[in-house]
C-alpha cells in the first residue's frame, strides 16, 4: 500500500507542513499509536478500522474520519497497512525523533518505570534518574542497570547537559509541587505526573496526570454502558 500524501489538511497538515493538532484528535491519535505498536510487537501487517474502535473504544467512523484527514492510509476491505499507519501517525505526532525524559523517584514505581520498555517503543530515552534519599543515590536502576540515581542538587545541571523534554513525577504527593517547581526553574515545560497532587505549573508549561484509578473507571463506564 502506498502512503498518499494530503495537498490540503482539515486535521492538521498544510502544504507546508504540520500545524498544531486539536487536543481532542492528539488524544486520539495517541490511542492508535498505542494499538498499533502492540500490533505490530504481535506480527500483525493489517489491522480494520473496527478494530481500533475495539481496542480503543472510539467509534470506528471518527477513527477513519481522523486518518483521511492526513492522507489514504487504508484500503477497503484489506483494513490498514501497521506499519506504515505507524510511522505516518509517530510524524503526525513527532514522535519519529527520539526525545529525553527525566524520572524523579526511585522508589517501586520509578524503578519499575526506568526498567520498563514503553517509553523507549515511543521514541523517549530515560536519561536520567533523581531522589533525595541519600541511601537511593548512586544505584544503579533500569532494565540493564545503565542508570544511576543523582541527588537533586543537579537538576538544572543535567536538564541543559542531557537536552531534557520532559520531567516523569513518581514521588509521593507530598513531594510532587516542589519537584514540579524545579523542573519549570530548569527550563522543563512538560511534566507527567504519577501522584495526585494538581500541581500548579505557569502558562506554557503542559502537566499530564496519570491516575490508575481514574483509568479504571474510564474502562468500567464502558463496561457498565
Amino acid at each position: 500500500m502506498t502512503l498518499k500524501e494530503p495537498h490540503t489538511g482539515g486535521f492538521g497538515l498544510t502544504e507546508s507542513g504540520l500545524d498544531r493538532l486539536s487536543l481532542g484528535v492528539a488524544a486520539r491519535l495517541s490511542r492508535y499509536l498505542q494499538v498499533l505498536t502492540q500490533a505490530r510487537k504481535m506480527g500483525r501487517e493489517t489491522i480494520s478500522s473496527q478494530e481500533l474502535a475495539d481496542y480503543t473504544h472510539v467509534n470506528s467512523t471518527q477513527i477513519r474520519r481522523d486518518l483521511s484527514g492526513f492522507g489514504k492510509f487504508g484500503k477497503r476491505g484489506v483494513g490498514y497497512n501497521v506499519d506504515a499507519l505507524l510511522a505516518q501517525i509517530r510524524r503526525i505526532l513527532h514522535t519519529s525523533g527520539q526525545h529525553n525524559i527525566a524520572l524523579f523517584g526511585a522508589g517501586h514505581l520509578g524503578q519499575a518505570i526506568a526498567g520498563s520498555g514503553i517509553f523507549a517503543e515511543h521514541g523517549f530515552r530515560v536519561v536520567a534518574v533523581f531522589d533525595p534519599d541519600p541511601e537511593k543515590v548512586g544505584q544503579a536502576i533500569g532494565s540493564d542497570g545503565e542508570l544511576t540515581v543523582r541527588g537533586y542538587a543537579r537538576i538544572a545541571e543535567v536538564v541543559e547537559q542531557e537536552g531534557v523534554v520532559v520531567g516523569v513525577l513518581a514521588v509521593p504527593t507530598s513531594a510532587a509541587q516542589g519537584v514540579a517547581d524545579d523542573l519549570v526553574e530548569a527550563g522543563v515545560r512538560i511534566i507527567f505526573n504519577y501522584s495526585d497532587a494538581l500541581l500548579a505549573v505557569p502558562p506554557g508549561v503542559t502537566v499530564h496526570t496519570s491516575s490508575p484509578a481514574v483509568d479504571l473507571l474510564h474502562a468500567l463506564y464502558f463496561y457498565l454502558t
